[in-house]
């Protein structure tokens, strides 16, 4: 017969690891683990308008999650956001020529950066800066831009 002391003991081992698993789940879903991986290179872009991208967003290249968005800050002297991406080591071959967009998963999604491949045989290396950028795509402002060009429109105007 077994003793009440040990079924305790398997019950209590049982909620310990039911809750190191959701644990485990909650820091792979909200990809706070993503952000203690320190390795990798660090590429930096500007962006006239970031929308809503935010640190630890995705950066993929042809679809696949090649690194993460390190950093965001405000450029006050070119009036442009200075996003900071932390590529993981393994991809280090992105040509010099390559170009950053920032894109929107689904219609409401989580935006995040795009990186197209250039023609260079040069690659990016640690500290390395994207010249080619593309805003994000503010659904605000083109809706504004239309309903305005619609205004223009129905008053007579060109």
């Amino acid at each position: 017969m077994i003793n009440r002391r040990s079924i305790e003991v398997a019950v209590g081992l049982f909620i310990a690891a039911g809750l190191a698993a959701l644990f485990m789940l909650a820091m792979k879903v909200s990809n706070i683990s993503a952000f203690t991986e320190g390795n990798g290179y660090q590429l930096s872009a500007r962006f006239e308008n970031i929308g809503g991208l935010k640190v630890r967003s995705p950066v993929t290249m042809g679809g696949v999650r090649i690194g993460r968005v390190a950093a965001i800050e405000f450029d006050q002297n070119a009036y442009q956001a200075v996003v900071t991406l932390r590529i993981n080591p393994q991809y280090d071959r992105i040509p010099k020529d390559s170009s950053a967009s920032i894109y929107t998963s689904g219609l409401l999604g989580e935006q995040y950066v795009g990186l197209e491949p250039g023609a260079d045989d040069t690659y990016m290396r640690d500290q390395d800066s994207i010249s080619l950028t593309q805003s994000a795509l503010v659904m605000e402002r083109l809706i504004s831009k239309f309903l305005f060009n619609q205004t223009v429109k129905e008053n007579g105007g060109s």
